[in-house]
């Protein structure tokens, strides 16, 4: 090529990345999968796909925690921005030890609601991040904040292809596989172990991650007490914390394990399925495409 066309053509690159730069969190296309998921509260994707999030990092892939709330009544002695604050600096610490990235919105914690302009904040943000995969709550739960998670996502799930809504971002040319993380809730219907994740592997790397989380579990969150602080090893004691974390989280994840022993079977095959101790379960949801068992294996590559 002559010098002349290819400082034209440097130029036109320049000229095009300065009319059309890259969206803010948005990553490069790499050939690795992007992976959003959706919790209400600044904990519950860490708590739901820790795990999963870590093993996907590990190999490569972009993953993104997003908390659609900002956490700020979810304290029992503390409120408003102090506490937004601290539990924005609890997930970051967690999300660099999964390898993830990181996102708040700035809605009030117990406020969010199902607006067209928080399902346009939800679309863009799959858009930018070019999601092969998007992760929420249910749209069935205990808290309003989860419900409500649920409902947006599953309202922006054929909305990220439709080119004349959120036109400012590029619509997204293939819909995303939508899942839901699981839940203990029995009406209209029981959450599905479609799609269950050893997490042996990391899970240590999921504790560690939690453990920078105290608010919560430590402190008991929203419904803690001081006779909980009472009962929970001191911040002095870092060992002991440790200890107490991961009792409560060996029984939760191997609760998981036993729940959907029928899927690890399925995806691990009947020796290794059989021996998996602690899981992450998710649900497909029918709002997004329904992969193949063969797309599956692509999306969730730590399958044998």
């Amino acid at each position: 090529m002559k010098r002349p066309a290819l400082l034209h053509c440097v130029m036109l690159c320049l000229s095009v990345n300065l009319l059309f730069p890259m969206e803010a969190g948005a990553v490069e296309n790499d050939g690795k999968l992007r992976i959003v998921v959706f919790g209400a509260h600044p904990d519950d994707a860490q708590y739901k796909a820790g795990g999963t999030a870590a093993k996907w990092a590990k190999l490569g892939h972009h993953v993104k925690l997003v908390s659609v709330t900002n956490g700020d009544i979810g304290h029992w002695q503390s409120a408003g921005g102090p506490l937004a604050q601290r539990r924005l600096a609890e997930v970051k610490k967690a999300d660099a030890i999964v390898g993830a990235e990181t996102q708040v919105l700035d809605i009030h914690d117990g406020e969010l609601m199902p607006t067209l302009e928080n399902r346009q904040k939800i679309i863009r943000i799959i858009r930018e991040y070019r999601a092969d995969i998007v992760i929420s709550h249910r749209p069935w739960d205990y808290h309003p904040d989860h419900r409500y998670v649920g409902i947006l996502v599953q309202d922006a799930a054929f909305m990220v292809t439709v080119p004349y809504i959120c036109s400012d971002v590029p619509p997204l040319k293939k819909n995303p596989v939508f899942l839901y993380s699981s839940d203990g809730f029995q009406k209209p219907y029981p959450f599905q172990g479609d799609i269950v994740v050893s997490v042996d592997d990391v899970f240590d790397q999921k504790l560690a991650a939690i453990h920078e989380m105290p608010s919560q579990h430590y402190e008991g969150g929203a419904g803690g007490s001081e006779e909980h602080v009472q009962r929970v090893p001191s911040e002095a004691d870092e060992a002991g914390r440790k200890a107490w974390l991961r009792d409560r989280w060996t029984q939760r994840q191997s609760g998981e394990a036993k729940r959907f022993r029928e899927g690890l079977l399925k995806w691990y095959g009947p020796e290794k399925g059989a021996e998996v101790k602690y899981a992450e379960a998710f649900e497909i949801c029918e709002y997004g495409r329904k992969p193949t068992p063969e797309e599956i294996r692509i999306l969730f590559p730590f399958f044998p």
